[in-house]
């Protein structure tokens, strides 16, 4: 087996999840991303969308993030975004109700956030 990846998905008022993984999919202005262990340094911008975590142990972590940063350095990634949820925190109904706002105000980033919320209940359910 490669060498784990130790990866941090940060928001900016607590630590979403932290962990050793073999995989990170992530969102960024270049397109997706797939990273496992030993990748090249890179960093990149997120875009609003869902990242997955592939831990060592348990299931895949899935969390809507917002716009920000992906970093990853000697087998380490740092996903630091505005805001970050995991798929247990995401109330659908609410998420429907903010998308319905942001339709109604045409804010496109709004837009996108609520949008990947609703991707990754999909995904859970």
């Amino acid at each position: 087996m490669a060498d784990p990846i130790q990866v941090e998905l940060v928001a900016a008022d607590r630590v979403v999840w932290s962990g050793q993984a073999s995989e990170v999919l992530a969102r960024t202005v270049s397109g997706d991303l797939g990273i496992l262990s030993r990748h090249a340094p890179l960093l990149s911008l997120l875009v609003p969308g869902v990242v997955e975590i592939t831990p060592l142990d348990g299931d895949v972590v899935r969390a809507a993030v917002d716009e920000g940063f992906l970093s990853v350095a000697d087998n380490r990634v740092s996903i630091l975004s505005e805001d970050a949820f995991l798929a247990s925190e995401i109330d659908a109904a609410a998420v429907k109700a903010e998308l319905e706002t942001a339709q109604k105000d045409e804010d496109e980033v709004a837009v996108r956030r609520a949008e990947a919320k609703l991707r990754l209940v999909d995904k859970s359910s």
